[in-house]
């Protein structure tokens, strides 16, 4: 069982976000940066069923030479090998151009499962995943919360709305988007740690095709909201009518009843 894992790198949930000078993304220069939280239950996810059934569980990552520290932690837990595509700028690349980036770079691996976090920490387009599985001629399943693999045969149970769930019987090879809080995610041991500095990294370079394709989608600006003030006086003095009045407006305005 040949299954690849596909991580990304993101900024930490506790940095201080600053918009960079143009307004079109965050200023990276002084961030400290972690694995996109979904992307490290599917990690997570990839071991059990190697656990369970054997094989081989690789890495792909895409980014600059600092993704190193996401790829070597995913070897400290337990991953077999990884494979790096690197490059400065692709960590903004549109939902297509980054699919078929990572296609590129796997296909010829073969696997027999792909796993993506649902969505990244970032963006959070949840396109890239299931661009990737068209790509690749994959059938794939998005917001998977269980995986239960036998041999072929794959069965996976997916969240739905309003609080519904869904069991699903599917082919491989497939691609699965990962659910966060799917399981309980293992830490890195010192053996881990010792283990993966003697494990494969391969750098490959993206296709320079498709990197310089124009994208399909962009951001024109980020910028934070404006705090407002506003005092609104209901019911001219009569509570019972303020409440109903409130009532009404935190259904028609707010939609939070």
């Amino acid at each position: 069982m040949k299954i690849i894992v596909m991580m990304k790198q993101v900024a930490n949930k506790d940095a201080i976000l600053r918009i960079n000078k143009e307004g079109t993304w965050i200023e990276e220069g002084d961030l400290s940066f972690e694995v996109s939280e979904s992307d490290g239950y599917a990690l997570e996810e990839a071991l059990r069923v190697r656990e369970k059934l054997g094989g081989e569980v690789i890495v792909c990552s895409m980014g600059p030479q600092r993704v190193k520290s996401v790829i070597k932690d995913a070897l400290a837990r337990g991953a077999d090998r990884a494979i790096h595509v690197v490059g400065d700028n692709l960590g903004h690349l549109s939902p297509y151009a980054a699919a078929g980036v990572l296609a590129e770079s796997i296909r010829e691996e073969k696997a027999d499962l792909v796993l993506t976090g649902l969505q990244s920490d970032d963006f959070g387009y949840a396109q890239t995943g299931v661009i990737l599985a068209e790509l690749l001629g994959l059938p794939h399943a998005t917001i998977v919360i269980e995986v239960d693999l036998s041999g072929e045969k794959l069965r996976v149970k997916r969240e739905l709305e309003s609080g519904w769930y869904q069991w699903y019987s599917m082919s491989t090879p497939a691609l699965l988007t990962i659910q966060s809080g799917i399981s309980q995610i293992r830490y890195a041991t010192l053996k881990g740690i010792m283990a993966a500095k003697k494990k494969e990294i391969k750098e490959v370079t993206p296709p320079a095709d498709i990197v310089s394709r124009p994208p399909h989608q962009k951001i024109d600006k980020i910028y934070l909201p404006q705090k407002t003030k506003q005092t609104q006086l209901l019911g001219n003095g009569d509570a019972k009518a303020g409440a109903v009045e409130l009532a009404q407006k935190l259904h028609t305005e707010a939609r939070v009843i």
